[in-house]
């Protein structure tokens, strides 16, 4: 197997054997406003969720490898402490990589890609009108993991409220993943489309303990036919 030393290995190299191999990643696309009101959009697909009670969402906001420079997002979470995470879905995918260009500080990326901005109930940066999931959050927290090119700002957001499309909700008052239609991010210039084909279920019960791999009969653990899987 190839053997990757992050000690002896550039960081852009690194990079793109992080980001290739930890995939598909969720898309944070991020408005902030900065102290001045103006308001600005970017996407970071280093993000998850880590807990629904209280409910927590983490995004990191990583220096610029090329020139260890910082992104207006960073400063104006530091400045105003409140951000709306917005979903990226098939429909805003290239207008979502459109505001991911590095535009002068100031330059509004709604107007750039052609989204709409529209008011939060509980914060002052705008939500993306054509974003099919909106979560208006406050900074709780941010962690800086180092202070060279490709370091992370782990920005620790708590949900205060959530806007969801009632087209993506179905008759059980759940998200259909075919109707939210998100998009992943993977290595370099790759995507996924979470719906469709890419879409089927695994059972997993949370009260039955399967019997394992090694409990099998002989005749199906040694079989030339079937896999582990």
């Amino acid at each position: 197997m190839l053997v990757i030393d992050p000690k002896s290995t550039s960081v852009k190299d690194l990079h793109q054997f992080m980001v290739g191999s930890i995939a598909p990643r969720p898309i944070a696309f991020v408005s902030t406003i900065d102290e001045e009101g103006r308001p600005n959009l970017a996407p970071y697909s280093f993000f998850n969720a880590f807990s629904s009670n209280p409910p927590v969402v983490i995004f990191s906001s990583n220096r610029r490898v090329k020139d260890n420079t910082t992104k207006d997002t960073l400063s104006n979470v530091l400045a105003t402490k409140e951000v709306v995470i917005n979903v990226v879905n098939y429909s805003i995918v290239r207008q979502m990589a459109i505001a991911s260009g590095r535009f002068a500080k100031g330059v509004s990326e709604f107007e750039k890609a052609g989204l709409t901005p529209i008011a939060s109930d509980l914060v002052k940066p705008f939500r993306v009108k054509e974003s099919p999931v909106q979560l208006e959050c406050k900074v709780a927290d941010v962690i800086t993991l180092g202070e060279h090119g490709g370091a992370g700002h782990l920005v620790i957001c708590h949900v205060l409220r959530m806007h969801i499309d009632e087209r993506v909700v179905d008759e059980h008052n759940r998200i259909n993943p075919h109707k939210l239609d998100l998009m992943g991010r993977m290595g370099r210039a790759y995507y996924v489309r979470a719906s469709g084909d890419a879409i089927y279920t695994i059972p997993q019960s949370e009260e039955d303990v399967p019997i394992g791999f090694d409990q099998l009969p002989p005749r199906i653990k040694f079989s030339k036919v079937l896999t582990g899987e």
